[in-house]
This record gives C-alpha cells, structure tokens and sequence, in this order.
C-alpha cells in the first residue's frame, strides 16, 4: 500500500494539471485601452496564457487586471513573480490603479483575496497551493536561470490552477525558446515541442535560425503558429490585433557609435579585428580604459542616465569616472539593490551604472533618455537595456551611445544582424499568428475596426 501511494504521488510529481480553467472576465479596468481589455479577456478565457507586449504597452495594468479576475472567481489569492525591484514596482502600480498588492519576501502575507509579489530568488519560500493564480512577469528571464531555478519555476506553476506570462520578448532571436514559456503553462514540453515542430539539421541556414541546429520540419509551420494561438498572443503595437495605434506612438531612438582605438599589433600597419572570442575579451581588457573614459564623459554632462557594462572592472572605473553616479553589482546585497533602483526610478539619483543581467529586465525608466552601452553579442540584453527607457510613455528622443573599439568592428556588426532577425522574426510571428486567427492589421487609424466576437 505504502509502495502504491508512493508511486501515486510520484506520478503526480510529475504531472502538469490538465483541462480548460478558463472562464469569463469577471471585471475590466475602466482606464484600460480597449486592446489591453481584449488581452484580458482572452487570457482569462484561456485560463493558462501567455501574453507577449512590447514594452510599454501596458503589461502590468493586464496582469493586475487578470489577477483580479482570478480573485473574484477563485477567492483565493494570486501570486506575481517578478525580477528584483520589479515586484516593489508592481506594488506601487497596484496602488496607482487601485488593487490590492502586498509584497512578501518570506512565502508569508496578509491577504486572503488578493495578489501577492515576490522576487523568482524567494519563489521557494512559498506554498502553490496558497494561491488560485500565479504571474512570471518578465517571464523570458526564467530560460536564463541555471537549470534548478528553472526547474523550481516551471515545478510551482504547474500545480496552479489559472497561470499568465507576460514578457516584451519571448525571444529576441529564436523560436526555439518559446518552449520555455510552454512547458511552464503545461503545454507540451520543451523537447515534445522540439519534436513535433522541429529536426535537427546542423547545417539549417533558415534565417530564423542563424547559429542554430533546428529547423521547421517540411509542412510544420503553420501548424506551429496554430499551436502558438492557443495559448499567447503576440504585440508591438494595438494595430497587431486591429486597433488604433494613435495613443502609443514611440519617440525618436538615436543610436549613436563612438570608437576608441585599438593598440596595434607589433610590426602591423593597422589594428586586427578580433577573430574570435578569446581576442576580443582581451581587446576589452585592453581598451578599458578609454572605452569607460568616452562613456563617462557622455553621461556626464547628461541630466540623468545609465552607464551599462559586463564586466566588474569597467563598472567599478565608471563609478569612480562619473560625478555623482552610483553603482549596483552582483555582489550587493538586494535591500541596497532595491534601494537604488528605487533612487533612481524616482529622480533622487541621477546616474547609474550597472549590468543588463542585474538591471534590465522590467523598470519603467521613462524619466531618463540617455545611456552608453558597451556592445556584446548579447542582442537580448541590449534590447532591454534599451527599452528602460525607449518605452511607451517615454516623452523625449532616447540616445543611445554604442561605445566600442575599432579591433570590435565584428562585435558590432553581429549585434545589428541579431537585430534585423529579431525584427524579422517577430514581424512573421505577428502575421503568421493573425493569419491563423484570421485577423487583418489595422491599417487606416481613422476607421473604427469591430473584433469578431469569438475570439
């Protein structure tokens, strides 16, 4: 007997909660524009959804308003995950649309009904049967957790009942990893979507996936986007669901590149571009010093700003470079990271330097529009670290200044390709999944376009 239960329990371990839980929107925020009550609405229809917006469209009004919904019809509470600081934001965003959010660090909270915020770091604090509902704001950060964080993400969620995702980019260069975000909604599983959709070809050239080994298989894409529309709904813009555009149009984003030289090699005419990885680190090391001089003295005739660096030594010289900045590491301890952040969110600190793996997923940063940026391979990185602040409700020119050496040449082309790809690709993910849903984008602003009823 004993042997048998065991054997139940581990089965059920293992075992994603299956079925439709959606059910129909109980409540719709009265300051929501009419695309963001559409999502809404779907999602919770949907009961487990994933809702890909770009950044400043409004991610956080609709994940409140479906935790609210949750609420009301489970009245139980739901919990939001979030990245470092994020979950302090989502607390004051609560407050400003008029929900109820607590925050808890140690799985324990006041609330009976309502919604609850935590970091993904205190996840383990906290019991899934607590909660009718859970959130992965940010959710494209969870595939870049090492594979236990990972595995303690997609472990609670799939024994909670309603579940939403809501990220700016699923994934800036590859479809591949919109597994993640399915395994994590119990759909299929990262592998069984490899397998179904995908082969293995190491020598795929398919634009979509440069640098990979996995392709559509023959016939299988349409049915992917089909199998995509069950479950999210991809936006950059309201005209992607056929609405009117005129409230979120993006100011000027000025990218701008400076160059420092690079040593020469003994007995070279001119500099060598980095050939490989090992080079350019070395380059890096190497140009140190006046990349983090060009940079500060950028930001520091600026109002306000951020200087964005990878490595410890560049951040901790650019600190000591720019007036009045102060920096946020790895290795500070989160009520300081915290402390900042909100400093700087709220206009009290004007100068921050800090990494894209610490800092640049989720804040709202409209009040400044100026950085430097030290460019890397990593497009995902620098389009979040551009997005703090080029972001819907931003209300002047971003300028982005692109420091970099002349041996780094390839660094930079690399990162603009990374960039056509991604437009590329998300501008096919639009189409093809509002060809599946047999939607047309809106494109005369003056015409008031009805969405069908069943969708």
């Amino acid at each position: 007997m004993s042997y048998h239960n065991d054997y139940r329990s581990f089965i059920e371990s293992k075992s994603q909660l299956g079925g439709e839980f959606g059910f129909k929107a109980n409540y719709d925020h009265p300051s929501a524009y009419d695309f963001q009550t559409f999502l809404v609405e779907w999602a919770v229809r949907q009961g487990r959804a994933a809702i890909f917006a770009d950044c400043g469209l409004g991610k956080t009004l609709m994940q409140l308003t479906w935790a609210h919904n949750v609420n009301r019809h489970a009245n139980k509470p739901v919990l939001v995950i979030a990245p470092l600081s994020v979950s302090l934001q989502t607390v004051d965003e609560a407050e400003k649309f008029g929900f109820g959010a607590e925050r808890s660090l140690d799985g324990r909270f006041k609330t009976t009904n309502g919604i609850v915020t935590t970091n993904y770091e205190r996840l383990s604090h906290f019991d899934p049967n607590a909660f009718a509902g859970v959130v992965c704001d940010e959710s494209s950060i969870i595939k870049n957790f090492e594979g236990a964080r990972k595995g303690e993400i997609t472990e609670f969620m799939k024994k909670v009942k309603y579940r939403l995702l809501c990220t700016a980019t699923p994934s800036p260069n590859d479809y591949i990893e919109l597994g993640t975000s399915s395994e994590a909604l119990g759909q299929l599983g990262y592998m069984d979507m490899l397998g179904m959709f995908f082969k293995n070809d190491e020598d795929s050239l398919h634009p979509a996936f440069v640098g990979s080994k996995w392709r559509f298989k023959r016939h299988a894409e349409r049915d992917f986007w089909r199998w995509m529309c069950s479950w999210s709904r991809a936006v950059r813009r309201p005209s992607d669901l056929g609405f009117d555009d005129r409230a979120f149009v993006l100011p000027d984003l000025i990218e701008t590149e400076h160059v420092v030289e690079s040593d020469r090699a003994e007995g070279a005419l001119f500099a060598m571009p980095a050939a490989n990885l090992a080079e350019e680190r070395e380059e890096r090391r190497a140009t140190l010093r006046q990349r983090c001089e060009a940079a500060a003295a950028i930001l520091s005739s600026a109002e306000s700003g951020v200087a964005w660096c990878h490595l410890n030594a560049e951040a901790d010289f650019l600190k000591e470079l720019i007036p009045g900045a102060e920096q946020i590491a790895g290795s500070d301890r989160d009520e300081r990271k915290e402390e900042l952040f909100e400093a700087f969110r709220h206009g009290q600190l004007k100068k921050l330097v800090t990494k894209p793996k610490i800092a640049a997923f989720g804040m709202n940063w409209q009040h400044a529009s100026t950085m430097t940026y030290f460019p890397d391979h990593s497009f995902e990185q620098y389009y979040q670290a551009v997005r703090r602040m080029w972001r819907f409700g931003q209300k002047h020119p971003v300028t982005v200044h692109n420091v970099t050496s002349q041996s780094l040449a390839g660094v930079t082309k690399n990162l603009r390709r990374k960039a056509d790809a991604c437009e590329t690709m998300f501008e096919e993910m639009v189409a093809q999944m509002n060809d599946a849903l047999r939607l047309s984008r809106f494109r005369d602003h003056m015409n008031n376009q009805e969405i069908p009823s069943w969708l």
